[in-house]
């Protein structure tokens, strides 16, 4: 039977599963707090026995009484209502009215001051009107009842503390859960969304590269094709080996392992320029670096010589790398212009003369060399042509995945 029902349940949720969990985790509402209601049958049944005095005022008090609690506990449960002057009118009012019909009938009329403690519990929830308000009322109380029943009623006392108390402390403990649980959605949801940046970014810079080498040695291998068939084969032999690469690049870094490395990216860059037909000059000084700076820097290295591959429409590019002890300097040269197409475009700075908006493969690297205490700068070089610069800390760390260093974006 149990398993019926619960198979029941999941046909009714279907694809909104998401919103029956999400009323489940709602917590209590102004309906947890209505069946405490049944503590003032007493006070009705000593109406309908006969034995009170003007029973009609009774029953018009006890309906006020229940009208006034129904009204302020399921205010009690919507913040913004909750913190209203009318809330608390409404509360003042149900407390004249308690103390109104237990100091004239006293007996099983007592039992509301456990319900009005209820109210005061779900309204004040821990807040300065709970410690301003609870011991007044539960010294009233005390009056009221030893008053009316003497030493018998202590009960009663003790009753609306409790009452005031617990309830405002569950219900505040239930707030702060749902506040928490709020928060580690936004959280989970900002990491997401962090790692979607930072994935982006890394696609971004590695399939910008790679297909610009591809696009590069394709045209290389159709102009050669009619008069050197053999190094047309040569440069289609290097378009698989760079498919090839990618690929494996690409499976690394959806896993998240894939580190770059200066030597191997200077060793692309040489190549890709060189196929077209743009003259390489690498120049290494230095003592070797740490893993991380030699990632950063090959990611700079990597997207200079795309752009400048794509767009510096240059004849000549020099690549500088200079380590010292405490800082290494990252220089990408080039003697081209960039075209007025790309200058429109505002394609990637480190393209040519131009001044256009720097690209978002820029600005991620940027973010990325900011993040581990370096910097770039690109523009114009001095006798022409346009100049990248990257400086770092020997020491640099590469950013954890989902730090905000991602700007990723798509060419």
């Amino acid at each position: 039977m149990r398993n019926g029902w619960r198979k029941r349940r999941r046909e009714r949720c279907g694809t909104r599963e998401e919103g029956c969990e999400t009323r489940q985790e709602r917590g209590p509402s102004g309906l947890s707090l209505l069946p405490w209601l049944l503590m003032g049958m007493g006070s009705l049944s000593h109406l309908i026995s006969g034995e009170a005095a003007n029973p009609w005022l009774g029953l018009a008090g006890l309906l006020t009484f229940n009208t006034l609690y129904i009204a302020i506990v399921f205010r009690a449960f919507d913040r913004v209502r909750r913190e209203t002057a009318t809330t608390w009118v409404l509360l003042g009012a149900l407390a004249a009215v308690t103390f109104a019909l237990a100091t004239g009938y006293g007996r099983e009329w007592l039992l509301l001051f456990p319900l009005l403690g209820l109210a005061l519990g779900a309204v004040a929830r821990g807040g300065r009107e709970l410690r301003l308000l609870t011991f007044p009322l539960v010294a009233a109380v005390g009056v009221v009842t030893f008053w009316r029943d003497g030493w018998d009623s202590v009960g009663i006392v003790y009753g609306t503390f409790i009452s005031t108390m617990v309830t405002a402390a569950i219900l505040a403990l239930n707030e702060t859960i749902g506040e928490l649980r709020a928060t580690r959605e936004e959280l989970a949801r900002s990491a997401v969304e962090k790692e979607r940046l930072r994935f982006s970014r890394d696609l971004h810079d590695l399939l910008g590269h790679t297909l610009s080498v591809i696009v590069v040695k394709s045209e290389a291998a159709r102009r050669l094709a009619p008069r050197d068939l053999d190094a047309a084969l040569g440069q289609v032999a290097d378009i698989e080996s760079v498919g090839r690469q990618a690929l494996t690049e690409i499976r690394e870094a959806v896993t998240g392992y894939r580190e770059g490395s200066l030597g191997t990216e200077l060793d692309r860059a040489r190549d890709a320029l060189s196929s077209a037909d743009v003259e390489p000059v690498v120049r290494r000084s230095g003592p070797p670096l740490e893993p991380a700076a030699e990632a950063l820097l090959g990611w700079v290295v990597r997207e200079a010589a795309t752009n400048v591959v794509r767009h510096a429409d240059a004849t000549r590019c020099e690549i500088a790398v200079a380590s010292g002890p405490e800082r290494v300097r990252l220089t990408v040269t080039d003697d081209g212009r960039r075209p007025a197409a790309a200058a429109a475009a505002g394609t990637g700075a480190g393209t040519g003369t131009g001044t256009g908006t720097p690209g978002s493969g820029l600005r991620g690297l940027r973010e990325r060399l900011s993040a581990a205490g370096g910097t770039l700068t690109a523009g114009p070089a001095p006798n022409g042509g346009f100049r990248l610069t990257a400086e770092l800390p020997v020491t640099a760390e590469l950013p954890a995945p989902g730090e905000p260093d991602t700007a990723a974006g798509t060419t």
